[in-house]
C-alpha cells in the first residue's frame, strides 16, 4: 500500500518542511517545481480518474484562472446564478458573453440553450466560430446545494476544486484530459505567474489522499454526520436551514427578514457571537455586495468535518438553538 512521508497531514507537512524549507519562491514553469508537486498532480489525476491534473497555489485563483484560459471574448458561457465569487471573477476576466440560468433549474438552462440555437441559425457563420461552455458547481458554496449532474450532462471536460476544504491543505487543482490540462500550463495565469504551492502543503495534500484512499468509509461517516446536524438544526424558531441534508456545508438564514440587510446581518452576528462565547465557532457568510451578480441573503455558514464527534455536533446544535432563542425571541 502506497504511503507518503508519515501518517497524517500535519506530520507529513513537518517532514516536508525539514526537507524542502518553507516555500519555492518561484512559479512552476521556472524553478518552482518540486517532486512533491508532480507526485500530487499524479495522485489527484488517479484519484479523480482523469488523464492529468494541475495544481495551483491559491484556491480562489484556480477556477478564476481556468475560465479565461479557455473562454474568450465572443464565447458564450451558461452559468448557474448561484455561482461563487471566484467563478464570477473568472467570467469577468474572460470577457465572454455570460448567460445566467436559475439556480439548479435545468429547465431554465434548456430554455436558454434553445434560445441560443435559434440565434445561431440566424447567423451560422458567427455560430461556427463561437465556443459555448456550461459552468456549474458540484457543491454550491453560497447555498449548500448539490448540482444535479445526471440531469445536466454526462461528459465533463474540466473539473476544478480547491484543496482548502477537501484536503486539509491550501491551493486548488483542475483535472481532465491531457490536452485540456496542458493548455493551462501556458494559459492559466494563476499557474504561470504565481509562486508554486509550498512543498509542505503539497505533502499534506498527498497524505490526505492516502487517508481517503485507505479509509473510504470516512465518506459515509461524513454523510451521516451531515444528516445528523441537518436534522438537529431543523425547526429552530426564527432560523431556516438551507442546503442538502448530506452536504458538509449548509447555511442558516433568518426565516423572516427585518426589512434591512444590515439589521439581518447584525442579528446573525449576535447569534454567532453567542455561540463563539460558548466555544462553538460559526462563520457569517461574507460577500462583496456591490460586485456580486446575485447577492445571496445574509446567513451563517456551518461546515461539518469527519473528525467532529456526534457529541460535539449535538452540543453545537443545542447552543445554536439557544442562541436563536436568546437573540430572536
Amino acid at each position: 500500500m502506497r504511503r507518503s512521508l508519515l501518517v497524517d497531514p500535519p506530520n507529513a507537512a513537518q517532514a516536508s518542511l525539514r526537507k524542502y524549507g518553507v516555500g519555492t519562491c518561484g512559479p512552476r514553469g521556472f524553478y518552482g517545481t518540486f517532486d512533491v508537486h508532480l507526485e500530487l498532480e499524479d495522485r489527484l489525476a488517479k484519484f479523480m480518474r482523469t488523464e492529468e491534473s494541475i495544481i495551483y497555489s491559491y484556491g480562489f485563483a484556480t477556477i478564476a484562472s481556468a475560465i479565461p484560459a479557455y473562454s474568450k471574448r465572443g464565447d458564450i458561457v451558461f452559468v448557474d446564478e448561484a455561482a461563487c465569487f471566484a467563478i464570477q471573477k473568472g467570467l469577468q476576466a474572460s470577457r465572454s458573453n455570460v448567460k445566467l440560468f436559475k439556480h439548479n433549474d435545468m429547465a431554465d438552462l434548456e430554455r436558454l440553450l434553445k434560445e441560443q440555437e435559434i440565434e445561431d441559425q440566424k447567423n451560422p457563420r458567427k455560430a461556427c466560430v463561437t465556443r459555448r461552455f456550461i459552468l456549474v458547481e458540484g457543491l454550491y458554496m453560497n447555498t449548500g446545494d448539490i448540482c444535479p449532474l445526471p440531469e445536466l450532462i454526462d461528459d465533463i471536460d474540466l473539473i476544478s476544486a480547491n484543496m482548502e476544504n477537501s484536503l486539509a491543505s491550501i491551493g486548488g487543482f483542475c483535472c481532465g484530459r491531457s490536452f485540456v490540462i496542458d493548455h493551462q500550463r501556458l494559459s492559466g495565469q494563476g499557474y504561470c505567474f504565481s509562486a508554486s504551492l509550498p512543498p509542505l502543503l503539497a505533502a499534506a495534500a498527498i497524505e490526505a489522499l492516502n487517508i481517503m484512499e485507505e479509509n473510504p468509509v470516512i465518506f459515509q461517516i461524513l454523510r451521516e454526520k451531515c444528516k445528523r446536524i441537518h436534522k438537529a438544526l431543523q425547526r429552530i424558531s426564527g432560523l431556516l436551514v438551507v442546503g442538502e441534508s448530506f452536504s458538509p456545508a449548509l447555511h442558516l438564514q433568518l426565516e423572516e427578514t427585518s426589512g434591512s440587510r444590515e439589521n439581518d446581518m447584525k442579528l446573525l452576528k449576535r447569534i454567532a457571537d453567542y455561540c463563539m462565547n460558548r466555544s462553538i465557532a460559526l462563520t457569517q457568510a461574507r460577500y462583496l455586495e456591490k460586485e456580486e451578480k446575485c447577492l445571496p441573503p445574509p446567513s451563517i455558514r456551518v461546515v461539518v468535518t469527519v473528525e467532529q464527534t456526534e457529541e460535539e455536533l449535538d452540543k453545537a446544535a443545542s447552543i445554536i438553538r439557544e442562541a436563536a432563542e436568546s437573540v430572536l425571541n
